[in-house]
């Protein structure tokens, strides 16, 4: 959810940084479909369809990441794109490599008041976590908005957003070529 937020925060601060709305309606955008099939089946995998069997649910979760990373990848030329993909890329193998959740830490957790979460989830506290380091080990404390716990691919992902919106919104300065 944070994540969202500050795409979205990236998104207002367009006209406060000089940018325009068309024109980051210009960038040219390949298999755009492909990042909102991915959400929609998160969304629906770790929010709406809760019961389903934990590997099932998993796999799915995997499987949004090979759609958000063959979008990436497509569209990897438009500026902010790769250092979003860096995050991605982070959050994805330790997905990965941790059977479809991301590892979270016990203190993260704890801090961001998530504790006793039942059945699949994206994010949680494992017995055995690889790669915990990349997990969710920051949280926004219980109290605060948008309480919850975050990884540093997370934080790679919304600088990428921020560096997509608000560099492609802005007017492209002519080359100088010196000869």
């Amino acid at each position: 959810m944070i994540v969202a937020v500050l795409a979205l925060l990236a998104v207002l601060a367009v006209p406060l940084t000089g940018g325009s709305f068309q024109r980051l309606g210009q960038v040219p955008i390949r298999a755009w479909w492909l990042l909102p099939l991915a959400l929609i089946l998160q969304v629906l995998v770790i929010t709406v369809l809760t019961d389903l069997p934990e590997r099932l649910a998993a796999g799915i979760h995997l499987a949004t990441y090979g759609l958000a990373g063959l979008f990436l990848w497509l569209n990897r030329a438009i500026r902010g794109v790769p250092l979003l993909a860096a995050g991605a890329v982070l959050n994805g193998v330790t997905i990965a490599v941790n059977g479809g959740t991301l590892p979270a830490s016990e203190w993260a957790v704890r801090t961001a008041g998530l504790e006793g979460k039942e059945g699949f989830t994206n994010s949680g506290v494992l017995e055995n976590p690889r790669l915990l380091w990349l997990g969710d080990v920051f949280a926004i404390p219980e109290g605060l908005p948008l309480a919850n716990v975050f990884s540093i691919g997370d934080v790679l992902i919304v600088a990428g957003v921020a560096v997509l919106v608000v560099v492609n919104s802005r007017e492209r300065k002519p080359v100088e070529t010196h000869f």
